[in-house]
């Protein structure tokens, strides 16, 4: 992968390792459905009024929506909602880059190199590590637990989507069209969930975090964040690409320390240390079996010499 590509991917690790800290101040303004809709109806208009409907079937554009977009938001932003921790949160939902490989194998009959596979085995010892390692006078609830780990695979299916749409695929265009789909039913959901007073109060009483964190969700996390990663899976394989996700955690982690003041210990330090140690595996393996392979001794040519040889 050229040197700009792996930067698009740090900036995106950045973009949504902030993004989970945004979603809590964003679930304490509105109920988490209806916080989803506006995210995504904000993506979606006004802008697809200038530009084109992407060059793709209608089926793969639904499944964009229903399942990156409404799927994997509607079970993260509840999660949090029910009290995952943000910094959790950012861990277990990188349990995608299992299930996109998976689902690659299984689909596009991808094939997953050794190095990748190892670095994926460093990464889950890493982020069990981080796991064991989390605050005990904060358990987590269950379901809410449940949930993200719904919202990780919706985003595994959702990463295999814009594989199959291809590298010519316009990724605004994808973005903003897949972006009108999950509106309504994220309506529809807050309504029957939510109910109406609780969206109406939130909406009657906007505060300036609320919109400052469906801005963010909707334009740095979605348009830059979804661009970037859209375009890195379009141009290189699934295996490659997705774990360098485990990256999240990292930032997420961080952040829910300094802005929400959830605890990092040491043992958790230690895990993010072995999820980096996976992410260099990925990252450098290829290359060093490369290398490794032009360096390897070339078999001589041995030729059993013939009486008519000898002759010649």
């Amino acid at each position: 992968m050229p040197l700009r590509h792996w930067l698009a991917a740090l900036l995106v690790v950045l973009l949504w390792g902030l993004n989970f800290v945004v979603i809590k101040f964003g679930v304490d303004e509105f109920p988490p459905l209806l916080l989803g809709a506006l995210r995504f109806a904000m993506v979606a208009f006004p802008a697809i009024l200038f530009i084109p409907r992407p060059v793709i079937p209608l089926r793969l554009l639904l499944l964009f929506g229903l399942t990156l977009c409404f799927g994997q938001f509607a079970f993260l932003f509840s999660a949090i909602a029910m009290g995952m921790p943000a910094g959790l949160a950012s861990l277990v939902l990188q349990s995608q880059a299992f299930f996109s490989v998976l689902i690659a194998a299984l689909l596009l009959n991808e094939k997953v190199r050794l190095h990748s596979i190892i670095a994926m085995a460093v990464a889950a010892i890493g982020l069990a590590v981080i796991e064991m390692g989390a605050d005990s006078a904060q358990p987590v609830p269950l379901f809410a637990f449940f949930l993200t780990l719904c919202a990780a695979f919706s985003w595994g299916c959702g990463n295999i989507v814009i594989k199959k749409a291809g590298p010519a695929v316009n990724m605004f265009s994808l973005l903003t069209w897949g972006a009108v789909f999950p509106v309504f039913p994220f309506l529809l959901a807050s309504l029957w969930f939510e109910g109406p007073q609780a969206m109406t109060h939130s909406l009657t009483n906007l505060s300036w975090t609320g919109v400052g964190s469906v801005m963010y969700l909707a334009y740095a996390a979605s348009f830059v964040g979804y661009y970037l990663w859209g375009r890195l899976l379009a141009h290189h394989p699934v295996s490659l690409v997705t774990p360098m996700s485990l990256m999240i955690p990292v930032v997420g982690l961080l952040s829910a320390e300094l802005v929400l003041h959830e605890k990092l210990s040491l043992v958790q330090w230690l895990g993010s240390a072995v999820v980096v140690m996976g992410l260099a595996i990925n990252i450098f393996g290829g290359k060093l079996s490369r290398v490794r392979a032009g360096k390897a001794p070339q078999k001589k040519d041995i030729r059993v010499r013939t009486a008519t040889d000898k002759g010649r």
